[in-house]
């Protein structure tokens, strides 16, 4: 099976506010005790959404106008913090497709990478048109575009940036190495067949 060929994500977005949003933040250790990925969605941002009671603290992504958002727009170095792969998956189990932030800590941007969910930074006073344009109308329709690196908002466009290697890895559809090397597993066993030990 080839994997998708990301070149445009476009949804509704949702902004998250807050620079140096860590790990622990996105996905609460203590919620990281299951065999898979499956049904992290949930605790996405558990302690900033919800009381000691589970009461709801009016976090963004609960907001009736925000749900079925699938861009989030945040601050400086999101995703800082342990390098749990937990995060981006809570992420992705959540409906997120795209993250736009200022900056990105690296090893979460490697992850969000091989889940085809692009991470592309845009400078502070881009990130608060788009905000202020998702306040107005949260219906608004969002696209970030990697093939012409810009992120477009109604009638407006900014340009954005990505690493080279992670676009191209999203682009080509060639962003999850796990599943290259198990499609290529004829080719592997043909070369370890070969090998003389």
């Amino acid at each position: 099976m080839a994997l998708e060929k990301i070149v445009q994500v476009t949804g509704r977005a949702v902004c998250v506010p807050g620079d140096d949003i860590d790990t622990d933040r996105i996905i609460p250790a203590r919620f990281m005790r299951c065999v898979t990925f499956d049904g992290l969605g949930e605790f996405l941002f558990h302690d900033v959404r919800f009381g000691p009671n589970k009461e709801p603290k009016n976090h963004p992504l609960d907001r009736p106008e925000h749900r079925g958002a699938t861009i989030v727009v945040t601050g400086e170095n999101f995703g800082c913090g342990s390098s749990r792969e937990h995060a981006p998956q809570a992420l992705r189990k959540f409906g997120i497709r795209a993250v736009i932030a200022g900056s990105f800590a690296e090893i979460f941007f490697g992850n969000s990478t091989t889940l085809g969910m692009p991470c592309v930074a845009v400078n502070k006073s881009d990130r608060e048109r788009l905000a202020a344009a998702i306040q107005s109308d949260p219906k608004t329709e969002v696209t970030v575009d990697l093939a012409a690196l810009k992120v477009r908002f109604g009638p407006q466009e900014v340009p954005c940036t990505i690493r080279d290697a992670a676009r191209k890895a999203l682009m080509d559809g060639q962003w999850d190495p796990i599943g290259q090397l198990l499609e290529g597993k004829e080719a592997v066993a043909k070369l370890a067949a070969a090998l003389p030990y």
